[in-house]
């Protein structure tokens, strides 16, 4: 096992390596967003993208081209001028256990949120503290009395022990300043990137196991905590970078 200067020797190298845009953007959904050159398309977009990460990485791309697309092309503008029922032909859309039903009120309340606030990033800077705080936050704002437990469960509440492992991935792309590289798009103002959480999935996890770098066998709220601490003394500035390396070493080297 690698520990102290040596792990982050191999680390550094590893988030380097696989967070190259050239072989990273091509077969990940972060794509979807990379289509569009305005932020207020890449929020948006990135945010409907991020929800349905979840599976095989071509069906999750397809499944996002075709939300985007049922947005005419323009989903800033769309959601901001939008009535509320000309969302309902997303009532076909389906991935996996995410049906119509989710994809209309999900598409609705966020466009309710931009034509408040103008904003994800804005709408997220009233909540005082850290990514934990701001995801709460987002998570109120869709999941209250009306919303069918269907649908609630597709937004992560980290304050109920969630990893919220695609939407830490959500402000990740939007916070990350990786001008250099390319990948992220550090377009939101709310975080900066060393209060970012690492978006904690099986690959991450296991990786981060074997290396030491996680001790808790639940993936949860805690083990993200957890893993993020000690990334952060691997590099306190910009800790979740070896996202790239921890998911890389997992999905493509079998580490």
């Amino acid at each position: 096992m690698k520990i102290g200067q040596e792990l982050k020797a191999f680390l550094d190298e590893k988030a380097e390596q696989y967070g190259n845009p050239e072989l990273f953007i091509p077969s990940d959904p972060i794509q979807i967003p990379h289509q569009f050159s305005d932020p207020k398309d890449q929020e948006v977009v990135g945010f409907f993208t991020a929800l349905i990460a979840w599976g095989q990485r071509p069906t999750i791309i397809k499944n996002a081209q075709k939300w985007v697309e049922a947005l005419d092309g323009t989903p800033y503008q769309y959601l901001m001028h939008a009535k509320p029922q000309e969302f309902n032909h997303l009532d076909r859309f389906v991935h996996r256990t995410m049906n119509g039903i989710d994809a209309i009120f999900i598409t609705e309340r966020l466009s309710r949120l931009i034509k408040m606030h103008g904003s994800i990033d804005r709408f997220l800077m009233q909540f005082p503290g850290g990514a934990k705080e701001k995801l709460v936050g987002l998570h109120h704002f869709f999941v209250f009395e009306q919303t069918l437990p269907r649908t609630a469960k597709h937004i992560a509440n980290p304050s109920k022990g969630s990893a919220a492992k695609r939407l830490n991935m959500y402000f990740r792309w939007m916070v990350r300043k990786n001008k250099s590289t390319g990948v992220d798009f550090g377009i939101w103002k709310c975080l900066e990137p060393k209060d970012l959480m690492l978006p904690l999935d099986v690959h991450t996890g296991n990786v981060s196991r074997k290396l030491g770098l996680l001790n808790r066998k639940q993936s949860d709220w805690k083990a993200v905590d957890e893993i993020t601490h000690n990334l952060r003394n691997l590099d306190k500035m910009d800790p979740i970078k070896y996202d790239y390396a921890l998911f890389g070493l997992g999905a493509f080297e079998g580490f």
